[in-house]
């Protein structure tokens, strides 16, 4: 687990050796997304949430990326141009993260049959198929939803 505050001793030093002193760091409560580069108050956001789970190179990856993105601006999106400056900041990742999310935070949890978990942070609308059951069935499989209860 990273130490909040390296983080951001981390980010500040990254957007002092990249970026000009118009780019500012901070945390946000993303609980899916892992970092956001925001063009237009040209600030550098890292979740708080998946920080506070994800080892040190994790992190550090994730800064590497949004720096990447505030070097290569908006209109590079996850282009070459992105790509290059990515690399050669350091960054071994791909276009976005493929660790855990804070599930925990999700306000719906959901069940099918077949006992899988299903989360959502907003409330489902429609039917969802449970993707294992229904693949293995050959037949939809309905995700069941409720609300999940505030923590004492």
């Amino acid at each position: 687990m990273a130490d909040l505050e390296k983080v951001r001793v981390w980010a500040e030093a990254l957007i002092r050796l990249h970026l000009d002193d118009s780019w500012t760091f901070g945390f946000d409560r993303a609980a899916k997304r892992a970092g956001l580069t925001n063009y237009t108050h040209r600030r550098i956001t890292v979740s708080k949430h998946l920080a506070a789970r994800w080892d040190d190179d994790e992190v550090h990856q994730v800064l590497l990326h949004e720096v990447a993105h505030a070097m290569a601006g908006p209109a590079a999106g996850h282009g070459p141009v992105w790509r290059r400056t990515a690399r050669e900041l350091g960054y071994v990742g791909g276009r976005t993260h493929r660790g855990e999310i804070a599930a925990e935070r999700a306000g719906w949890v959901g069940s099918c049959p077949g006992g899988h978990e299903h989360v959502r942070f907003r409330a489902p609308r429609g039917r969802y198929a449970c993707t294992p059951c229904t693949r293995a069935a050959r037949r939809v499989v309905e995700v069941r939803w409720m609300r999940r209860q505030a923590a004492a």
